[in-house]
């Protein structure tokens, strides 16, 4: 991704900023979870794989311009959670017109599920930082588990492969509900 900023901010002359990548990331979410919804699993899988780099892109493009910061991360972050609830709203509805709409509650738990692996991530890192660290040490402290975004990204691409979007909502609700709860049992083991 370092090769890539690089030539962005040549071709542009740093007019291309982090925040430009970011918010360009998330908005192509909307066509793919329209392609989603009509059932176009390969096109939505591929543009899921690149515009799902872009979340390293506008980091890399970050650091070089020397632009990193909290309201960065911050955005990054906010729009990752908007990008899975797009997503998600997009799958409800491919089972549905699938006439599988037995099969959409499990789209509402993936993105319930996702959603609350970030939330005690954050408040767990609120909790915990108490203003002693950098925001940097703060948004690495509790990243780890198996339903981390990254993760449920490629799932979601592997289950519009291969055709089988429902039981991968079923196991990213199961990994995203493991993640929260480990999550949360080692942030409530740090306060003590």
């Amino acid at each position: 991704m370092n090769l890539v900023a690089k030539q962005i901010n040549s071709l542009s002359g740093g007019k291309i900023l982090p925040n430009h990548i970011t918010i360009f990331g998330l908005l192509m979410h909307l066509p793919i979870a329209y392609l989603i919804a009509c059932g176009y699993f390969g096109y939505a899988a591929i543009l899921l794989v690149i515009f799902g780099l872009f979340d390293a892109l506008d980091g890399s493009l970050a650091r070089l311009q020397k632009k990193a910061s909290n309201a960065g991360m911050l955005l990054d972050a906010s729009t990752d959670r908007m990008k899975e609830i797009i997503l998600y709203t997009g799958s409800a509805l491919a089972l549905v017109n699938m006439t599988k709409p037995y099969w959409a509650v499990w789209a509402v738990a993936a993105c319930g599920s996702s959603i609350c692996v970030s939330y005690v991530k954050a408040k767990g890192e609120t909790a915990v930082a108490g203003g002693k660290l950098t925001a940097n040490e703060v948004n690495r402290l509790f990243q780890d588990g198996l339903g981390r975004f990254e993760i449920r990204m490629a799932l979601l691409v592997i289950g519009l492969v291969l055709g089988r979007l429902g039981i991968i909502l079923v196991i990213i609700t199961i990994l995203s509900t493991y993640t929260a709860l480990e999550r949360l049992i080692k942030i409530t083991k740090k306060l003590g």
